[in-house]
């Protein structure tokens, strides 16, 4: 049950509570695959995204007794993220008033051996052509280390790369490689790629973020709306699109992603199948 359906999240759009529950509902069976055993972060907006949210990990008092959550350690106790399993996880979020779901790079129970290695470009601008290329350039190096990857659109100005793995490096070792294939691409094209954190240092070019990879970072789940007016999506595309120009990063919206999955389906299901190492990818 949703508890006040007619809410508006989207007050630009007039996007309800109620819309935001049936897609998830609509997309969970390609969504959940992405997310089972993941902790949750929720990005929650109780009165809309025209008035400021708030994140929320620890999830002790208020939650139904079927809810599954992972106790991970912290620095100074233990955190309860909420992790899900089913469509009944996902209406919960929705009916927290989470818009997006924010996820670890590892699954539940083996939180600290992460199974994905993601690389966020996030652009300092609005060169859309330049972020497809740097976007390309990432699953060219990528590829000469070895490895395969996936894209999805952020939702909001960029494009996450992802790389699966198998399951048995650490938090740290994903963490190293992440970090010095960040450099490596900056040395391939320092003119429009930075490691750069803050903004005023990056000088209009794309951070190459791969802060995702470390020890209870997450990034935007696929599928997951994005709080933006229009609502967008961070979904699943195909390289051949990126490549022929025609994804932008909010190109899909809750509103257009059940057209898009009766056309394409899970551009990301071969992902779920794929195992690769690091151990033979070392970036010098």
């Amino acid at each position: 049950m949703i508890s006040h359906p007619e809410k508006v999240l989207f007050p630009a759009d007039g996007i309800t509570k109620r819309e935001l529950a049936e897609y998830y509902e609509m997309v969970a069976p390609v969504m959940l695959p992405h997310c089972l055993g993941r902790p949750v972060t929720m990005e929650r907006f109780h009165r809309g995204i025209g008035e400021k949210g708030f994140f929320q990990k620890n999830v002790v008092k208020g939650f139904p007794t079927w809810l599954e959550r992972v106790e991970v350690p912290k620095k100074d106790g233990v955190v309860h993220h909420p992790v899900l399993r089913d469509v009944q996880g996902l209406l919960w979020l929705a009916n927290q008033n989470c818009i997006t779901a924010h996820v670890w790079t590892s699954r539940a129970p083996d939180v600290h051996l992460p199974d994905i290695c993601i690389i966020d470009l996030d652009p300092g601008d609005e060169n859309i052509e330049r972020l497809r290329a740097a976007a390309m350039l990432v699953r060219a190096v990528l590829a000469e280390h070895g490895l395969t990857s996936w894209v999805k659109t952020s939702g909001s100005k960029g494009f996450h790369i992802a790389v699966p793995l198998d399951h048995t490096a650490s938090y740290g070792t994903v963490a190293r490689f992440a970090h010095r294939f960040g450099a490596a691409m900056v040395g391939r094209d320092p003119d429009s790629l930075t490691q750069e954190f803050y903004k005023a240092d990056r000088g209009g070019r794309i951070l190459v973020d791969t802060g995702r990879n470390e020890y209870s970072a997450t990034f935007a789940a696929a599928y997951t709306v994005r709080a933006r007016s229009g609502a967008p999506v961070s979904a699943p595309c195909s390289w051949g699109e990126l490549e022929a120009g025609t994804v932008a990063p909010t190109s899909f919206t809750m509103r257009n992603m059940a057209a898009r999955l009766d056309a394409v389906g899970d551009l990301w299901r071969d992902l779920l199948e794929c195992r690769q190492t690091l151990k033979d990818s070392r970036i010098a």
